[in-house]
Formats: structure tokens, C-alpha cells, sequence
């Protein structure tokens, strides 16, 4: 499956350059390894896509809803961070 979806001019460049390896997206659409996440570059101040566009291949999928390794305290006090690694 496709899945296109809109990424700031600020973390496509990130993506594009190699630095960034990874999405945080809201899980309100199925996603699953394999499918092909289109990235396509909207500047908020404009309001307008860019023209650019990146193609990744998705490779794993994590979700979590009702997380139990933290308190409720801690995830409020300190939120949560998504680590990528190769």
C-alpha cells in the first residue's frame, strides 16, 4: 500500500539528507512493513506543498496505546522519545 502524508520542509530535509530514519505519526491510518510511505513536503507558512516528495520503503511499525512501563506521572513529566538506530 501507498500511504501519502505531509512532512515540514524542516524534518524533510533531515529524512532527505539520511539524518532522520524514522516517522512519529498519529496511528490513525494502517501502515505495516512494506508499504510505502510517500512524504510529501508542506510549508506551514505558505500553506502550500513544495514539490518535493520521498519515497521510503517501511520496514517496522510500532504502536502503543495503553503503554504499562511508565507511570502516568513520568510520561506527563517527561513525554516520550522515539529512538532510531542501524
Amino acid at each position: 500500500m501507498r500511504i501519502e502524508k505531509k512532512i515540514w520542509p524542516e524534518f524533510f530535509q533531515k529524512v532527505l539528507d539520511g539524518e532522520k530514519t524514522y516517522e512519529l505519526r498519529l496511528a490513525d491510518f494502517p501502515c505495516k512493513a512494506g508499504d510505502v510511505l510517500v512524504l510529501r513536503e508542506w510549508d506551514p507558512a505558505t500553506k502550500a506543498y513544495t514539490g518535493r516528495v520521498l519515497e521510503k520503503k517501511v520496514t517496522y511499525v510500532g504502536k502503543t496505546k495503553n503503554q504499562t512501563f511508565w507511570s502516568k506521572e513520568d510520561v506527563e513529566k517527561h513525554g516520550f522519545q522515539i529512538i532510531a538506530f542501524t
